[in-house]
């Protein structure tokens, strides 16, 4: 962690460092700051005690004038380090700062998220027109929604009120404009000739699973945004491609445009009940995920706290688990 401190908050700055169990390295730059004056901190700690430092840093408000950053370095050489490791309550540990920034990151609604959820929405539509299951794992791998989904979970266990606004605005503005913008390209492309009603009526099996929603969408929802919980939440962040070919949301919004186009009222209302059944299982799972994964982070924390030697980091994790 790399912390810039003001100068009057030197001398608490360095004691709670200082306290912070599993630190295996701390290094201090008296006047290494130019703006705002002060020093600078370098602190190499384990996951476990990472939320309750941020937490006590923000206690003495080091952030309204300095900064605080974490940083996940790839290799790690230190025999002090490997100790504290293996000596960690909670080495794979989530690191709430980090989640909580990149979710408001990630769910914002920007020229990009549309972007990609438009060009997405277009594949899904030429996918269901052409009963191609190719395209649709490409839709879903495109669709950036996951992160707005998870985000609103997240609000829900952290208390943060205005990302759960955010994430729902994203999401109720990324799917309409995305429907918006392929309705006009399927009502092109059934002008100019390249899809007849009689291609979107047949049948074609490699797609009907999108407006055919039925108790295993929900499941396979469920799992997926568990998974991509775990995920996020990890140092070992594997497998998300597998959670973004697994929920059916960008294909089920390409296929409602399509069938609004075709007036296929049957595949519309199949295709909206799939898209909610998917982002309800992925918002609720997420939320489960998250507030287990917190209950983890607190008995971590309390952990750490009672075996460590250091009476001034007790006291701290003691209060905040109080207030709480």
């Amino acid at each position: 962690m790399r912390v810039i401190c003001s100068s009057e908050l030197t001398t608490q700055c360095d004691r709670l460092l200082r306290a912070t169990p599993s630190l295996s390295g701390l290094v201090h730059m008296p006047g290494a700051s130019a703006d705002p004056p002060g020093d600078l901190f370098e602190a190499q700690v384990e996951r476990d005690a990472v939320n309750d430092l941020v937490a006590a840093l923000m206690d003495l408000k080091v952030q309204e004038r300095g900064s605080i950053e974490i940083i996940e370095p790839d290799t790690w050489i230190s025999a002090r380090a490997l100790h504290a490791e293996q000596t960690s309550p909670g080495a794979d540990n989530v690191i709430w700062p980090q989640v909580i920034e990149r979710a408001y990151a990630q769910s914002k609604i920007t020229g990009t998220f549309l972007a990609f959820m438009t060009m997405a929405t277009l594949l899904a539509a030429i996918a269901v027109m052409t009963d191609s299951p190719i395209l649709v794992i490409g839709a879903m791998v495109l669709g950036p929604e996951f992160m707005a989904v998870i985000a609103m979970g997240l609000a829900l266990v952290r208390g943060r009120r205005s990302l759960l606004r955010q994430a729902a605005r994203t999401l109720i503005l990324g799917f309409s404009f995305s429907v918006a913008v392929t309705v006009g390209f399927v009502a092109i492309a059934r002008l100019v000739g390249l899809v007849t009603e009689a291609d979107v009526s047949a049948p074609r099996p490699g797609v009907s699973f999108i407006y055919s929603p039925n108790v295993w969408s929900l499941l396979v929802a469920a799992i997926a945004a568990a998974a991509g919980v775990l995920a996020l939440t990890t140092s070992q962040s594997t497998g998300i491609i597998g959670v973004f070919i697994s929920v059916t949301t960008i294909p089920a919004s390409g296929n409602v445009a399509v069938g609004l186009v075709f007036a296929q009222w049957d595949q519309v209302r199949g295709s909206a009940l799939q898209l909610l059944i998917n982002l309800t299982g992925m918002a609720l799972a997420g939320w489960v995920t998250l507030a287990l994964r917190q209950r983890m982070s607190d008995r971590t924390s309390r952990e750490l706290a009672r075996h460590s030697p250091r009476r001034l980091w007790r006291e701290r994790v003691a209060r905040r688990h109080r207030g709480s």
